[in-house]
């Protein structure tokens, strides 16, 4: 110790009356300041440990105990670790409270917004206090709704709050409503329920830059991916499937985007492996189509003249990789880890293919006759406009057949029609529209299937079909 506070007993409390820089003090008679008494050792988490932490108006907030399910802690202003009380109570003293409701749900999580909001297995609460600052004496809980919460930690997304639902699987956003004066959100799993439905998050990370997405690890490895503008009103699910499970996922903030890292559990020439994985960079509007990234597990490897060996895969050994060999895709198979391409390239990109399929739903309208729900229909001229894209494919498909990936993937595809700027070269990234004619029959629920079975780029801006309908 470098100093000593000084008390002395008043009228049953002790006083503040001096300090000292030694072990002694001479008291000239001081008077007692009661109102600046010693503090008291106070520990809750002797015997139990806190499963949620958030810091909220300069304290930390410790809640989700076994014992005490339903009360939260915060500790004394200013002091993230000290939970030392004084006595008489004093504003930055440290503050425990139980969230009285009809039931006792556990706290599964905390947040600090503008106030702190807490997540319950029945419902969630908004802590507030008269004068703005939580106090032992000033507190206040309210009711925001009754959906209840899983214990993943939620995502603050500009001025909302993710969160998942009690089951651990619908997903909904909390934020303020000045209509209400309180907090209100949406379901946003609605429009997918396929994806969540008789599944549960296991964790998630949000990646602010490029866009705004939501990548999130489902108990059976497959990984989804959540676009969230609240602003636009925009939010939509894609679901990510890779050779083996997703283990984790975090989100780490890069020098121009955010990074997204994964442990990935695959199999590997008969063994388990497990790989840290980050997620490539966009494709820019400025990338070369050499630099093209569309692999998942995948490796670069450059030389300094044009060979068809290459090696230094050994983390792929035995897998049937797809290849980028300075912008021609090519397909092999890793052997002692290495690969032989068919043409000598100076740069490839090698790793594990994956098919990425749009089908968009039938398109339903009302006509003099009535709704076309039901009716067969027959396409007739399509649209398709791109941006920087390379391949592709097309076939029609019936909605039934969406989901089920032996039904697609037996379907006859057609490339699309792109033609070089020169005979005899490469095809470069196209923008613009390319029109072709949808084979198929005229089922009622007969829909337009896309897909990209190469390691390129093929980004879609608009779809454009005209639809004949007929008889039911």
């Amino acid at each position: 110790a470098t100093e000593y506070n000084i008390y002395r007993e008043s009228a049953g409390y002790y006083g503040f009356i001096g300090t000292s820089k030694s072990t002694s003090f001479r008291d000239e008679n001081f008077e007692p300041d009661t109102a600046t008494t010693p503090k008291t050792n106070w520990n809750p988490f002797a015997s139990d440990n806190p499963s949620c932490v958030c810091f909220h108006q300069q304290r930390m907030v410790l809640a989700g105990m076994k014992k005490n399910p339903a009360t939260f802690y915060m500790s004394r202003t200013g002091d993230y670790e000290n939970f030392r009380k004084s006595f008489p109570l004093k504003d930055d003293d440290p503050v425990e409270f139980m969230v009285a409701s009809g039931s006792i749900d556990d706290i599964k999580w905390c947040v600090s917004f503008d106030n702190l909001l807490l997540g319950t297995s029945g419902a969630e609460y908004k802590v507030s206090a008269g004068n703005g600052s939580i106090t032992s004496k000033d507190v206040s809980i309210s009711v925001q709704s009754y959906w209840g919460s899983s214990n993943i930690q939620p995502l603050i997304i500009g001025q909302s709050i993710m969160h998942s639902q009690r089951n651990g699987s619908h997903v909904r956003d909390l934020y303020y409503s000045g209509e209400s004066d309180g907090y209100s959100g949406n379901d946003l799993s609605l429009l997918a329920p396929h994806l969540v439905e008789t599944h549960q998050l296991k964790q998630w990370c949000f990646q602010q830059s490029p866009g705004s997405n939501i990548w999130a690890v489902r108990e059976d490895g497959v990984l989804l991916c959540l676009t969230y503008e609240k602003q636009q009103n925009v939010f939509g699910w894609s679901r990510h499937v890779t050779d083996g499970k997703v283990i984790s996922v975090c989100s780490l903030c890069g020098d121009t985007e955010d990074v997204v890292l994964m442990v990935v559990q695959r199999t590997i020439n008969g063994a388990t492996k497990y790989y840290l994985e980050r997620l490539a960079t966009r494709f820019k509007d400025t990338s070369a189509i050499a630099d093209a990234y569309y692999v998942d597990c995948g490796k670069t490897v450059t030389a300094s003249t044009a060979t068809t060996s290459f090696s230094g895969f050994r983390h792929l050994e035995g897998k049937t990789v797809s290849v980028l060999a300075d912008g021609s895709p090519e397909t092999h198979v890793v052997k002692n880890g290495a690969i032989e391409l068919d043409y000598p390239a100076k740069k490839v990109l090698v790793g594990l293919g994956y098919d990425s399929v749009l089908s968009p739903m039938p398109i339903e309208t009302d006509t003099g006759g009535g709704t076309t729900m039901g009716k067969r229909r027959a396409y007739g001229k399509c649209l398709v406009r791109f941006f920087r894209s390379v391949g592709g494919q097309y076939a029609s498909t019936r909605l039934g057949d969406i989901f089920d990936v032996n039904a697609w993937k037996n379907r006859q595809w057609f490339d699309f029609p792109y033609v070089p700027e020169k005979y005899g070269e490469a095809c470069q990234p196209y923008s613009g529209d390319i029109e072709f004619s949808l084979p198929g029959g005229q089922d009622a629920d007969t829909s337009i299937l896309i897909k990209q079975d190469r390691p390129l780029p093929l980004r879609i801006v608009a779809i454009m079909c005209d639809v004949d309908f007929g008889e039911q």
